[in-house]
């Protein structure tokens, strides 16, 4: 079963992905088959397959609304009761859930990322350690603009229209606040080599106990 739920927050394209991958990548192999797994927030953005193209395209994706908590919090309960679960996966293209769903196995320790997991109540009782990434917004907006051209089909004026419209004030509306739940901040982003010696040490340590 799942002993151990680690969140990584933090604002969009600010390093929480790099971060999280880092450290799986650098344990994975040092640690027996099965013990961490990784689940990442944007998987349980909410179905819309039945709205039109059109609506879909003027979701908020950067407000709590936008996803599927109740579904999150369903899956850490059972991964940490000992069950395997189904995660889905989001189609960015057509936004709306794609039909194929990732199996996740219990793990001793679970990474879940996302942007807004510390802003859910509920769903912050879930996580045993709390990380919040702290990377500078004019960092995130260059990131996330490269990402999304190159990775996701966008424009760049699409990209800058709805980082004006949704970005930028959700962040300052539900991110940054839920700062505060996070037992360790970060600066500097998703290669901060000293937190993640830190966050790695201390997953070490939870599995030798």
């Amino acid at each position: 079963m799942t002993r151990t739920i680690i969140a990584i927050a933090g604002a969009s394209a600010s390093g929480k992905s790099l971060f999280t991958q880092t450290i799986y990548n650098e344990l994975v192999n040092e640690l027996e088959d099965g013990s961490i797994a990784i689940i990442e927030e944007d998987a349980y953005y909410k179905d819309q397959s039945h709205l039109p193209f059109e609506h879909r395209t003027q979701t908020n994706y950067d407000h709590p609304d936008a996803f599927e908590h109740e579904l999150l919090k369903s899956h850490l309960e059972q991964l940490r009761s000992g069950q395997s679960v189904e995660v889905p996966s989001y189609d960015y293209a057509q936004h709306t859930r794609s039909k194929e769903t990732r199996q996740v196995n219990p793990a001793k320790i679970l990474i879940v990322e996302g942007i807004l997991l510390l802003s859910d109540p509920e769903l912050c009782k879930e996580f045993d350690i709390k990380v919040f990434i702290d990377t500078p917004l004019d960092i995130c907006l260059l990131r996330r603009t490269q990402r999304d051209i190159e990775q996701r089909g966008r424009t760049l004026q699409s990209v800058v229209e709805q980082y004006q419209a949704t970005v930028r004030p959700m962040f300052y509306q539900f991110i940054e606040p839920s700062k505060h739940s996070a037992d360790l901040v970060v600066t500097r982003g998703g290669m901060n080599r000293v937190a993640i010696d830190i966050i790695k040490s201390k997953i070490k340590y939870l599995l030798q106990e």
